[in-house]
């Protein structure tokens, strides 16, 4: 009998193993790419890859759509981005990777073409921030979409910790790209919006 509760016991350390890899690669190998790229960009390109963010209404701008993310103005934004895109990202996974990942392009794709509609002229947006408000919004909102319980504590949860973050959306801070914390918040509500409601579907057909 203890033989066999061993076994289940390595089995189960094994299972939570295994799935505890997967979020942790993906999360931990966005960091190690963007502090790559921050290390390269200030070692060897004197931050000029920091010209391929969004630049509003410029075609050659809407490549930063796609590259936004990963570039930053410096090791302090940086700093301050990477953890909380840590922490919301591995809260957005506990609803599974398909999830998460349609929450990075929902997100990516608002965020980044609100910026290039409504940004300012001559400006350039870079940084993660966009996708830490995405997260933000996506937890947030799909309490409200869901009313389950578990999504409603991890939304006051992630409040708790990380609810003054809001000030963000609003232009206050030189410098600071409050449209990408905006539309980025707007991506992450967007998908909660549609994930939730596909999850429904699926209910109401099982």
């Amino acid at each position: 009998m203890n033989r066999l509760s061993d076994m289940q016991l390595r089995f189960d350390r094994s299972a939570v193993s295994n799935k505890l890899k997967t979020p942790a690669l993906i999360l931990g190998g966005f960091v190690v790419i963007i502090w790559f790229i921050a290390i390269l960009d200030w070692l060897i390109f004197d931050g000029s890859l920091n010209t391929y963010g969004v630049r509003p209404r410029s075609l050659l701008g809407l490549r930063g759509v796609l590259f936004m993310p990963f570039l930053h103005g410096g090791f302090g934004h940086l700093i301050a981005n990477t953890l909380p895109f840590i922490v919301l990202g591995a809260v957005v996974m506990l609803g599974g990777m398909s999830n998460f990942f349609s929450v990075v392009i929902v997100t990516m794709l608002v965020s980044g073409l609100g910026i290039w509609l409504f940004g300012s002229s001559g400006s350039t947006h870079i940084g993660a921030s966009g996708l830490v408000f995405g997260f933000f919004g996506f937890i947030l909102t799909r309490a409200f979409f869901e009313r389950s319980l578990g999504a409603i504590i991890l939304a006051v949860v992630v409040f708790i910790f990380y609810g003054s973050i809001i000030w963000g959306v609003l232009p206050f801070q030189s410098g600071v790209s409050w449209l990408g914390h905006l539309f980025g918040f707007i991506g992450g509500a967007l998908a909660a919006y549609f994930l939730s409601g596909r999850r429904r579907n699926s209910q109401e057909i099982v």
